[in-house]
């Protein structure tokens, strides 16, 4: 490439980098301009959405007017996410767009100001290209509205995941390199499992978390969705503000515990998702980890949870200026949780019980390792339709591994490890930390990854895959 055609905005496009990381270098570097990535990924949108349904809302003249401010930044060899183009979930505010959280019962007002987190991405160089799809307030294990159901690019047959499902598809067909999500009971590493990618909900109070209807009381975090653990760690420095964070050298030796135990006796793992831990573990293992099984203490966990999923978007559904158009499932949730509140059901020391025990499990663990998934995706499909016990069922049956970390706030993260040969779905290994164990999760993410690399996007034969 000639030196005028990198810093010319009228020269042909050319490829770009896949990873923010390298995005961002080229950027920094000069060799590519804002506007030529920015151009590339809408065109990767424009070709690829139409088949997975990740986004509610493209943002096209408004990402290449941004582009082109950004690229005349006059410190845009200094910002880490130099011209990198992202999604982010469509329940969180950007400025001038309507937040709509999966919902027509909601403020349809554009917002007047960016949430603290899309504040950080645009001042750290990111350029937001669009808003992803989300189920009626990040509620549901699977993401669709009306207007679209959101897909697994692996086997669209299959659903995203909820709620950051939007966000999952975009990343693992490759739309995007890295996309926000949010996470209340797993809404990231649950879409992240589904769609082969790095999924990271960090600890209460790394991130700004304010996210409307989907805080629930606290247990809901912002975090990422990424096709590399490098790329996951960028943008969680950015969020959190800690830079450090982005560091990956290896971590000293861990002690890891591993439990394929199902939290509840209802619920059945399928083998080839306790299979996925396993391979964790044994990957671990070979990188000079200290890995036994040992069983979480979760006893009581699954009660609170449920008690918490029904009661938590209770208060803050009240103020909703149109609560007659919400889907039936969501109002069925919302008597219920009524009820749960009534009933005085809902107690903080469920918690604090439960959080003990966990800190004793973890005086002799550094690290738990889990299937992130019990089971492959649900079927893509108009779930808003369906009643609640239906949509409830179904997100318990599948994702019953991810919830505890919200419950007490702490991090976890989800990794890709190999593809499910009946569905033809990714698998995916979870760890989980106590409080402020972020980097030591990514530092051993990246571990795995070095170890057993998997193929980054969805179709994409180039990129190195598992068996």
């Amino acid at each position: 490439m000639g030196a005028n055609e990198a810093t010319d905005p009228a020269s042909p496009r050319v490829p770009d980098p896949t990873t923010a990381t390298a995005i961002a270098a080229a950027v920094r570097d000069g060799a590519l301009r804002p506007e030529q990535i920015v151009e590339s990924a809408l065109d990767r949108i424009r070709a690829g959405d139409p088949k997975v349904d990740a986004f509610s809302l493209v943002r096209g003249e408004r990402a290449r007017a941004e582009a082109a401010e950004l690229a005349d930044r006059p410190d845009l060899d200094m910002l880490p996410l130099a011209g990198v183009p992202l999604a982010v979930k469509n329940n969180i505010d950007v400025a001038g767009e309507v937040t709509l959280a999966g919902s027509l019962a909601g403020d349809r007002q554009p917002a007047a100001a960016d949430h603290p987190v899309v504040r950080r991405l645009r001042a750290a160089g990111a350029v937001i290209v669009g808003l992803t799809e989300t189920p009626e307030f990040g509620l549901w294990g699977t993401t669709d509205t009306p207007e679209r159901i959101a897909r697994s690019p692996w086997n669209i047959r299959y659903s995203a995941g909820g709620s950051s499902g939007g966000s999952g598809a975009a990343v693992g067909a490759g739309l995007v390199p890295v996309a926000h999500g949010n996470d209340g009971l797993g809404s990231v590493r649950i879409p992240a499992a589904c769609c082969g990618v790095v999924g990271v909900k960090p600890g209460r109070g790394v991130v700004p978390a304010e996210v409307g209807l989907d805080s629930w009381d606290g247990m809901t975090e912002n975090g990422v969705l990424a096709t590399t653990v490098a790329d996951a760690a960028l943008m969680l420095s950015v969020l959190a503000d800690r830079p450090a964070l982005a560091e990956l050298d290896p971590p000293a030796q861990l002690r890891i515990g591993v439990t394929v135990t199902a939290p509840s006796p209802l619920l059945r793992v399928d083998p080839r998702w306790a299979g996925a831990a396993r391979t964790a573990a044994q990957t671990a293992a070979a990188a000079g980890h200290v890995v036994a099984d040992a069983d979480l203490p979760d006893a009581g966990a699954p009660t609170a949870l449920a008690l918490r999923w029904l009661a938590n978007p209770v208060r803050e559904a009240a103020a909703l200026p149109n609560p007659r158009l919400l889907q039936r499932r969501t109002r069925a949730h919302l008597a219920l949780g009524r009820a749960v509140l009534r009933t005085g059901l809902v107690r903080p020391g469920q918690i604090d019980r439960i959080e003990s025990r966990l800190l004793d499990y973890f005086d002799d663990h550094d690290v738990v390792l889990t299937p992130t998934l019990a089971a492959a995706p649900p079927r893509a499909a108009a779930w808003h339709r369906r009643g609640w016990v239906a949509n409830a069922w179904t997100s318990i049956r599948f994702a019953p591994f991810t919830a505890l970390w919200n419950l007490v706030g702490w991090p976890a993260l989800s990794v890709p490890m190999g593809i499910h040969p009946r569905t033809g779905t990714p698998l995916a290994a979870q760890l989980a930390g106590p409080p402020g164990s972020e980097s030591t999760l990514l530092r051993l993410a990246a571990q795995l990854e070095a170890a057993r690399p998997w193929r980054r996007v969805a179709g994409a034969p180039g990129d190195s895959a598992q068996s």
